[in-house]
């Protein structure tokens, strides 16, 4: 993923769209529901959830690392 498509990501799930994508052959899943935003991995369902999608980016972690970090492994 370049960083141009990984803003995009960023600005669509602000706006309320939902993606899953896959990091190191695990999937995971950004969505959204009345409560929030979440971060999911989809073998566990291991959830993160977030008020904002930016506090998602910002604060999401994945490996120990949050997804700006990690974005140009990220597949989509």
């Amino acid at each position: 993923m370049t960083w141009n498509e990984f803003v995009e990501l960023q600005e669509r799930v602000g706006w309320g769209e939902e993606f899953s994508f896959d990091y190191k052959e695990e999937e995971y899943w950004i969505s959204l529901n009345t409560d929030g935003y979440y971060l999911t991995r989809s073998k566990d369902s291991m959830t993160q959830e977030f008020d904002t999608s930016e506090a998602l980016f910002e604060k999401g972690k994945i490996d120990g690392k949050n997804l700006p970090e990690i974005y140009m492994y990220i597949e989509w």
